[in-house]
């Protein structure tokens, strides 16, 4: 077997029982996937440097087909309800077919960690099928020194041959498409699908299943941190603007997606960012436009001009969730080590397809474990597969594909965290106002900064407020520079009394929606759902 690249020859591809491979190429740079990515015809090139892939089936993750491992050592930690579980003997099978179908590839080799904290940090190694997935996870994770390569030894391994095909009746799997995790041997598997967002979001997984036994808060949010210390963190699903509201060019970005919160502060999960690019301009997101004109950036179904290989990031006809990829150094405000103070804010982003939130809202710490563990906001269309318009969702945490414990772990580490630090909580609404999606229009990204430049800067926190008459939070009347007519919904609506039947409706699916954590929550959490309080003004 041929070998290309640095890597601990003591602990190689055989050690994991990798045998009959034609090559293996460890540790390559970014130039070298780039060039082996063209010259294998996994992509194109795209104008100014980027490297562009179609996925084909796959547009998004396949969240029906990722499966856990029910083992006797892990079994009371994770939260079944939200796992399809395959039992050992299925996931051994599948982990030697596996093995038997990378006999005579080439495959490619990643050395990474998850974690900008040494403390907490993960050691992952990824073998990827395509050169690209390579380059991807490399611009994804955190790049070890090079020094650290001839003794890297991974905790967890990632094995991704997109062109595997599971057997449901052979491996207990759903269909071909497979993303397996046995947590308690640290290995992930991912066959049947080119979607490189499944491998990212497996070490996130694995991270929401190891910290929180070491009293860490791992979090699906962005993270960003003023001139004085001032971090804030922005939970919320794909969609909601966490990527977008991060890269402010007045603060430091820690990062766009996967966080973890310990005693000493926060830091990154990861060594770059994964944004959304469907109708990406250079006027609305200077930043992360600025990514697509870099070389080895990554563009993820993004169809190109066949002439002048320009993207065009106005056309979903591949799917409405074109991605790019690139290392965070590529934002030039992005923080050098990935950390940051205790957050002085916490902010939780909803896309609310009714209508019905305010732009912005500050909540009691009871109000923000209760949306926390709801996790209101709209399923924006292409973030899964048989997604094509947004629709109202509940998904614990901002993140239930991801959470591997049950979502109550996590809600108390969040109100612990809030409580011994201080930290102010805001509600964020960057989905419709003045009527539900079709009919009112997506609130304005101008006001949401100028919103979120107040709460940051302190300002907010003194302005003038209402209490809401349905869920109880605290809203702005007047903001310097913010159209007043925009704080209050109920008023952009042309019919007061059909906002009033919206905001019941919304209040009654809060209800509904949390009924299953009703028992496994304080009183006073109970006491802040959503609720008709009086007569809406």
């Amino acid at each position: 077997m041929k070998q290309n690249g640095v890597h601990n020859e003591a602990c190689g591809a055989e050690t994991f029982g990798l045998k009959g491979l034609s090559g293996i190429n460890w540790n390559l740079s970014e130039a070298a996937l780039y060039e082996m990515a063209v010259v294998r015809g996994e992509g194109q090139v795209v104008a100014n440097g980027p490297f562009c892939a179609v996925t084909g089936q796959h547009t998004g993750r396949s969240a029906k087909d990722k499966f856990l491992v029910r083992r006797p050592e892990s079994e009371a930690n994770i939260w079944w309800d939200n796992a399809a579980a395959l039992t050992p003997e299925q996931f051994d099978l599948l982990h030697q077919d596996f093995l038997a179908h990378a006999v005579g590839k080439d495959l490619f080799a990643q050395d990474l960690y998850g974690g900008a904290d040494t403390t907490y940090r993960l050691p992952v190694r990824v073998y990827t099928e395509y050169a690209w997935h390579s380059l991807f996870i490399r611009h994804l994770l955190i790049r070890p020194p090079a020094g650290d390569l001839s003794s890297f030894v991974p905790k967890m391994t990632i094995i991704d041959l997109p062109s595997f095909r599971a057997d449901p009746a052979r491996h207990g799997t759903r269909t071909q498409t497979v993303i397996a995790c046995d947590f308690d041997r640290g290995i992930v598997l991912i066959g049947g699908t080119s979607y490189a967002g499944e491998m990212k979001k497996s070490v996130f997984s694995y991270l929401n299943y190891l910290l929180p036994a070491e009293g860490v808060m791992p979090m699906h949010c962005s993270a960003n941190v003023g001139s004085k210390g001032d971090a804030a963190v922005f939970f919320g699903l794909s969609g909601t603007g966490k990527t977008t509201l991060s890269a402010d060019p007045t603060r430091t970005l820690v990062g766009d997606d996967e966080h973890g919160w310990s005693d000493d502060g926060l830091f990154n999960f990861e060594g770059g960012c994964y944004a959304k690019t469907i109708n990406l301009s250079a006027e609305a997101e200077p930043e992360i436009y600025a990514t697509t004109r870099r070389f080895a950036t990554v563009l993820e179904n993004v169809v190109l001009d066949p002439v002048t290989r320009e993207p065009d990031f106005f056309d979903g006809s591949l799917t409405e969730n074109t991605r790019c990829a690139y290392p965070i150094h590529y934002i030039p405000n992005a923080s050098k080590t990935g950390t940051a103070p205790n957050p002085r804010n916490v902010i939780m982003l909803t896309a609310d397809a009714f209508g019905v939130m305010p732009p912005i809202a500050k909540m009691t710490p009871s109000q923000a474990m209760y949306h926390f563990l709801s996790g209101y906001t709209a399923k924006v269309a292409g973030t899964e597969k048989g997604v094509v318009e947004p629709s109202a969702t509940f998904s614990t945490c901002f993140g239930a594909p991801f959470m591997s414990r049950h979502p109550t772990v996590y809600g108390n580490l969040l109100r612990d965290k809030i409580a011994a630090h201080g930290t102010d909580c805001w509600l964020v609404n960057t989905g419709w106002t003045g009527g539900a999606y079709g009919v009112g229009s997506r609130m304005p990204i101008k006001a949401t900064r100028a919103l979120l430049a107040a709460a940051l800067d302190g300002s907010l926190a003194n302005a003038p407020m209402r209490t809401d008459p349905f869920f109880g939070f605290q809203v702005p009347i007047e903001v310097p520079g913010i159209d007043g007519a925009i704080l209050n919904p109920r008023g952009t609506w042309s019919d007061g009394a059909a906002y009033d039947a919206q905001a019941a409706k919304l209040v009654k699916m809060f209800a509904e929606n949390f009924a299953i954590f009703e028992s496994e929550v304080d009183p006073d959490v109970r006491q802040a759902a959503p609720a008709v309080r009086a007569a809406a003004e």
